[in-house]
């Protein structure tokens, strides 16, 4: 790996670790770490690995998009689809498992929701906050949240904006496991080590058939969203939200 805040590692045989660990920017979406993420998940796709766990470092797992990102986004410079980042768990041919033993901010927090497999923590919190800064969401937001929590609880995140810490989800019934930090990436390891005592082709053919309908259906939802970006993203009350609301 040419970079220096996203590390691949191989955690046991079959399984690689990918660890987001820029401490500098709280592993917000920097252009070196969605530059480390591809070029991991580039050679995950190129190798024998059969299942991969993605996770961050200390209390943050991922934290969305940058401040100057978004300001870039909100002067009509660019869109969130110039850097595919929500769909790379989606894409990636084996299983992959978000082990979001920290914090899972906007779209941190989406890119989470793709893998096949999440784990939460219960002393973190997880928001899909873009309604905070006046825009609609976005990164295949108003699809996936729906499908992984349920529609109830992902309006209620979608439209509030409000931040929501695991072990408020687990109250909620949210389906997939919420631990305390300290446990989620033992756990990831246990379930990925499981999944890589099966044949590879096995693998990537049962994930290929899991996801179809996913794939299929996000194209459409990321168009709705962009036609939705260009009602709302690009105001000055929107401009004005992201310079003085950004890590509040």
């Amino acid at each position: 790996m040419s970079s220096s805040v996203v590390e691949l590692t191989e955690e046991a045989e079959g399984v690689a670790l990918i660890r987001m660990k820029d401490t500098e920017n709280k592993n917000t979406f920097s252009n070196e770490l969605v530059a480390g993420l591809n070029e991991a998940f580039a050679k995950v796709a190129s190798s024998e690995v059969k299942v991969v766990i993605l996770t961050g470092y200390g209390n943050y797992f991922a934290s969305g998009g940058t401040q100057q990102g978004l300001l870039y986004l909100s002067e009509g410079k660019g869109k969130f689809t110039d850097t595919n980042l929500y769909s790379l768990a989606l894409e990636c041919p084996v299983p992959v498992i978000s082990a979001m033993q920290g914090h899972g901010i906007g779209g941190g927090f989406v890119m989470g929701l793709f893998s096949d497999m999440v784990i939460l923590s219960r002393e973190s919190i997880y928001t899909a906050n873009f309604m905070k800064y006046g825009f609609t969401p976005g990164m295949g937001a108003t699809f996936i949240l729906p499908k992984k929590l349920g529609i109830s609880l992902a309006h209620e995140m979608l439209l509030s904006a409000k931040t929501y810490y695991g072990e408020a989800l687990l109250k909620r019934g949210v389906s997939f496991p919420v631990l305390p930090r300290a446990e989620v990436r033992g756990h990831a390891l246990e379930l990925a080590r499981t999944i890589a005592e099966k044949p590879r082709v096995a693998l990537t053919t049962l994930k290929r058939h899991l996801v179809a309908e996913l794939r299929e259906e996000l194209s459409g939802v990321i168009d709705q969203e962009l036609q939705m970006h260009e009602q709302t993203f690009y105001r000055d009350e929107v401009k004005g939200r992201i310079e003085s609301l950004f890590g509040r």
